[in-house]
């Protein structure tokens, strides 16, 4: 075997290994059911009930959320004082509802010289004013990502991008 196949094959074999290493996480393990619960506190409590500051304590300062139809927030301030004032407005008549597609729910790892400092959890959700809502019968979801980070033993969310927002009128 020439020399210039046994790098392409070793080359090979390096990115498998790679690849398996940071697979995503099985849907029993710890991380996946931590991150899982933390997704929990974001919309069933902070967005689906507004209890705003329960899920803001979740979120570094600096959070930086991507919205594809209704832009940008730059900080947890201004994405909080937007929820406040927009979708958990008191006077709100047509309150939404986010709801997990459960199965959608994945979990990357995220290793620096083999120490786990963050993880990103991506999935899919969507949106009804119906608290009863089913997927099947869904009219408006999206996808999204989540970078959670750890600090201090605590993992914290610093970006969150929400995209693919689709209706099917």
């Amino acid at each position: 075997m020439n020399q210039s196949i046994k790098s392409l094959l070793l080359c090979s074999i390096g990115i498998l290994i790679s690849g398996i290493a940071t697979a995503q996480v099985d849907k029993t393990s710890e991380l996946f059911k931590t991150l899982k619960a933390k997704d929990s506190i974001l919309f069933k409590i902070g967005f689906n009930k507004c209890k705003v500051e329960q899920s803001a304590a979740l979120m570094f300062d600096d959070l930086e959320f991507y919205h594809d139809s209704s832009g940008f927030s730059n900080s947890k301030k201004e994405f909080i004082e937007a929820m406040k004032s927009g979708i958990c407005k008191e006077d709100n008549p047509e309150k939404v509802y986010r709801f997990l597609v459960e199965e959608s729910l994945e979990v990357f790892p995220m290793f620096d010289n083999g120490e786990l400092y963050g993880a990103l959890q991506n999935g899919k959700h969507f949106f009804s004013t119906d608290k009863s809502m089913t997927y099947e019968n869904s009219d408006n979801y999206a996808l999204f990502s989540h970078l959670w980070i750890i600090e201090d033993n605590e993992w914290k969310l610093k970006r969150v991008i929400s995209y693919n927002h689709v209706s099917k009128e």
